[in-house]
């Protein structure tokens, strides 16, 4: 089963004739994802991988009835606008994969989502991937790539960095085990989707035999992980590593690596790993241990 993405979701691409949207419609249609079309205004009736492409949002809706994800390709100055469009036109799941979008647009349009209950994964994400079932994004890159990587299993996987989503799953695969569905939430300091929103959708995914996650040292994100465990909403193994320990030792304020990795005195990474021990989450010293560490708990639950 997994999550997010399901064997017939449609999907809808919001700047596909770009270059960065062409490239992710092919990548989705290679993996067998089941890309509808994509929008771009003033270039309706074109076609791109085969997909109509249409002027707007609205009339992709009107000529292809209910589309369950969107994309968004577009630059950072037009994605506020793109996203809002998707919103407007109850579109229930939009990945965003811009970076650098100013954060006051991500606020709004993170509000303007929660308001009609609408899923936001991202900004900065690669995007989704269940194995055997499809992808969003470009998340394990060509076909060929991700082939070798993903594998149909009971390991979810969570990561705030692109290339990490990647390298855990296959770090999973190597152990002898395969992914229910690996996500990228975006480096961002606000995201869409948290681990906590994740862990409860995974929680209720009958593949998901436990959950791996690559946090890092800044943001909050891993405190409300604690909350869910005590408050019963996540009952499953989990093992986390979080990166960036040196960060103790930086000013506060400091930005390392993404932009939610920003240094908060109190609330690094020693302090995140001992409130998670305390609820019993497993704790990684390396990255390349977390396969290992959730292994056992997996096979015992197949």
């Amino acid at each position: 089963m997994g999550i997010l993405i399901a064997k017939g979701s449609t999907v809808l691409v919001q700047g596909i004739t770009g270059k960065e949207g062409q490239k992710a419609a092919a990548a989705m249609c290679a993996y067998g994802t089941n890309v509808i079309g994509g929008v771009r205004p003033g270039k309706g009736g074109e076609a791109v991988e085969g997909k109509p492409v249409f002027n707007s949002v609205r009339e992709a809706v009107e000529r292809c009835g209910a589309i369950d994800v969107s994309a968004i390709y577009v630059p950072p100055f037009a994605a506020k606008e793109a996203i809002l469009e998707a919103i407007d036109n109850n579109i229930p799941q939009i990945s965003v994969i811009v970076e650098r979008m100013p954060i006051r647009d991500v606020a709004y349009c993170l509000a303007a989502a929660q308001e009609k209950n609408i899923r936001i994964i991202g900004p900065s994400s690669l995007g989704y991937i269940s194995p055997g079932v499809g992808r969003v994004g470009v998340v394990g890159g060509p076909k060929e790539l991700a082939d070798e990587i993903f594998t149909p299993g009971g390991v979810g996987i969570i990561s705030r960095s692109g290339g990490m989503t990647n390298e855990l799953s296959w770090q999973v695969r190597r152990a002898g085990l395969g992914q229910s569905t690996a996500v990228h939430i975006g480096g961002d300091l606000l995201v869409g989707t948290s681990y906590a929103d994740l862990l409860r959708l995974f929680e209720h995914d009958a593949q998901t035999k436990g959950v791996i996650i690559f946090g890092e040292h800044g943001g909050s994100y891993e405190f409300a992980i604690v909350d869910l465990i005590k408050n019963g909403e996540y009952t499953k193994p989990l093992a986390i590593y979080i990166g960036g320990k040196f960060a103790s030792a930086l000013p506060e304020g400091v930005t390392i690596g993404h932009a939610g990795a920003i240094v908060e005195r109190g609330r690094g990474a020693a302090e995140k790993e001992s409130a998670l021990a305390g609820v019993g989450v497993m704790i990684a010293d390396r990255y390349e241990v977390l396969a290992d560490l959730i292994k056992p708990h997996i096979l015992l639950r197949l």
